[in-house]
């Protein structure tokens, strides 16, 4: 995913609110956990949430999710999220975090998950 900050997405410094951050980081990572699973799935837990650096106005914010692992009905997803200057393309790593994701079926209840294909476990 990729984003751009606005004035009001930030705080009288200029820079990112945190919970906005985190909400696109839900975002991403919910998407990398339908993709996985092919199903609907509820946010479980944030965990290890780090901020870096400042998100200023202006910079873009490139979002980058992958699973880490899986459990019988939960995946664990890897969120990094970057800095980046949109003329040169410059990045740095400004926040990161674990996202637990459960897979739900049609009556909210957890539901199985597809195991991580080999290669993802190198």
């Amino acid at each position: 995913m990729l984003e751009v900050v606005f004035p009001r997405d930030t705080n009288y410094l200029g820079t990112a609110f945190g919970g906005y951050i985190l909400s696109l980081m839900d975002k991403a990572a919910s998407i990398a956990a339908v993709r996985h699973c092919h199903g609907a799935v509820v946010t479980a837990r944030m965990d290890a949430i780090e901020f870096h650096v400042p998100i200023r106005v202006g910079d873009a914010i490139a979002l980058h999710a992958y699973l880490v692992s899986v459990g019988r009905t939960s995946m664990t997803i890897q969120v990094d999220v970057y800095r980046e200057h949109l003329a040169s393309g410059e990045q740095q790593l400004a926040t990161g975090g674990r996202f637990i994701f459960v897979a739900v079926d049609d009556q909210g209840r957890p539901t199985p998950v597809p195991r991580l294909p080999e290669r993802a476990h190198q």
